[in-house]
């Protein structure tokens, strides 16, 4: 395999070269032999050989790791200078398919943008991730991809000591909203071309055909982002801490920290910790990634024009292109939940009046639409005694006649798009536990193999299909760092 790292390649202010820190005695937890094939790697045949990789003990031929710079607004406060400072970036490969990707460990010891931290991960966390990137994967969602963990066989200290991981990622692209953001923030105009010139050849090329390839390149990475958030919407996903520097200009779901599946409908639900003003809750999503374009468009405004003003005017002119944007996909996408074979505003007003007894009367949000995919009266029985869900039935059932498809029809559409299995917190909670306090992966690897295929009933798996039991909820969840 060959790698190299073309963002090593840009003016070192972009970053800092430096190898992952040594651990002392990496074990390998899993390694994801499917996505190494598609990233045409040739990985050792040895466990040990294969933890001194994923742990950053071994750097391969052609490898230029380096700890990227970024700023980002944290909870709506700029912060100038973030940056990598617990993950590195090795380099990137060409899959087979002729795409690039990066890979990066997370975890891997300190660098200069650590900021008094440790550069290290616990497990739960490593753990976390590569549960939570696959089942989005699986889904069929954009996102970062889980290529190997391990343990570490030292322990960090977070509230109490725990076994340390580091978790090796895999995405098309690293650059965030936060990267344009660090240059900007610095009135650093020539850093900011640069980085907007390697971000449009590498993943925005037709963009290089328009008139203004930077105002086009900002209208592409707006569409991206909208459909990317109308996929979280459609599947309950929250997550969490959607801070510009968590915000891939690439369309795609990175950095899963305090994130979260829910379980009962609750449209202002918080996982985060420390997310008390609910600024990043599931109803909130879209407009707080409005918000992160506004960001992004206003460090790219000396590339839209000289004259200051008609740059913020070209810049809001495509701002505004992000709600209908996101509004489109995320109705189609909640109108095929429900089976109908397109989305206008009467099917989408039937969605909505669904998620609004959903809420009244305390149903988890997967199960109501599996259900619905699966056995009318399972569906109906989720409401208890509440008689509005029996008008809303007979309005489904006129809506689906009015398509002309049959109920067969209706229900195999809709079990393409209701998966049976989400990577619920409590059953990730569940795999947590037994690994960080007996050394037992097992969970953790049946979980992972279960959400492979989320949407087909699995013989013997219903618990992974349950909701939590009350004392099983999980409340908040917490970053890694």
């Amino acid at each position: 395999m060959d790698f190299i790292n073309s963002y090593a390649h840009l003016p070192e202010k972009f970053y800092q070269r430096i190898n992952p820190v040594a651990v002392e005695n990496p074990k390998l937890i899993r390694v994801n032999n499917s996505l190494a094939t598609e990233l045409a790697l040739d990985l050792p045949e040895d466990d040990s050989a294969m933890a001194a990789l994923f742990s950053g003990n071994t750097i391969m031929e052609g490898m230029e790791p380096v700890a990227m710079a970024y700023a980002g607004h944290q909870f709506g406060g700029f912060v100038p200078q973030l940056g990598d400072g617990r993950a590195i970036l090795l380099g990137e490969v060409i899959s087979n398919t002729g795409k690039r990707f990066d890979i990066q460990l997370k975890g891997a010891g300190q660098t200069r943008f650590s900021r008094n931290g440790d550069g290290r991960s616990a497990l739960g966390p490593v753990l976390r991730e590569y549960i939570v990137s696959e089942a989005m994967h699986a889904l069929g969602i954009s996102t970062s991809r889980a290529l190997g963990m391990v343990t570490t066989g030292e322990l960090v200290f977070r509230e109490r000591p725990v076994p340390g991981g580091i978790f090796t990622r895999v995405s098309s692209g690293l650059v965030r909203v936060g990267s344009f953001e660090y240059f900007a923030a610095r009135n650093d105009a020539e850093a900011v071309r640069q980085l907007a010139d390697y971000v449009i050849d590498r993943h925005y090329s037709e963009a290089k055909s328009a008139a203004n390839p930077y105002i086009d390149f900002f209208r592409r990475v707006c569409e991206a982002t909208a459909q990317l958030i109308a996929r979280w919407m459609e599947v309950g996903f929250i997550h969490g801490v959607m801070n510009t520097d968590n915000t891939s200009i690439c369309g795609e779901t990175i950095d899963y920290g305090p994130c979260a599946f829910m379980d009962t409908y609750i449209p202002n639900k918080v996982f985060s910790s420390i997310d008390h003003a609910g600024r990043y809750a599931y109803s909130n999503q879209p407009n707080i990634g409005q918000w992160n374009m506004a960001v992004l468009g206003g460090s790219l405004l000396g590339l839209f024009d000289d004259d200051v003003e008609t740059a913020r005017a070209i810049g809001e002119e495509v701002l505004e292109t992000f709600m209908p944007a996101f509004k489109k996909h995320y109705m189609v996408r909640m109108c095929r939940k429900i089976g109908l074979n397109s989305a206008d505003e009467l099917g989408f007003q039937l969605v909505r009046s669904l998620m609004q007894l959903m809420q009244q009367n305390h149903v988890d949000f997967t199960i109501a639409f599996l259900e619905l995919s699966e056995d009318m009266n399972r569906f109906i029985a989720l409401f208890g005694k509440a008689s509005s869900i029996e008008s809303w039935k007979a309005k489904w059932f006129e809506l689906i006649a009015e398509q002309g498809d049959s109920l067969a029809v209706v229900q195999e559409r809709m079990r393409a798009t209701n998966p049976a299995y989400i990577p619920r917190n409590h059953q990730i909670e569940r795999a947590i536990r037994a690994a960080e306090d007996q050394n037992d992966f097992s969970l953790t690897h049946q979980l992972i193999n279960i959400l492979k295929t989320p949407y087909t009933v699995q013989s013997g798996s219903d618990i992974y299909m349950a909701p939590p039991k009350p004392e099983e909820v999980v409340r908040q969840t917490f970053c890694g760092t």
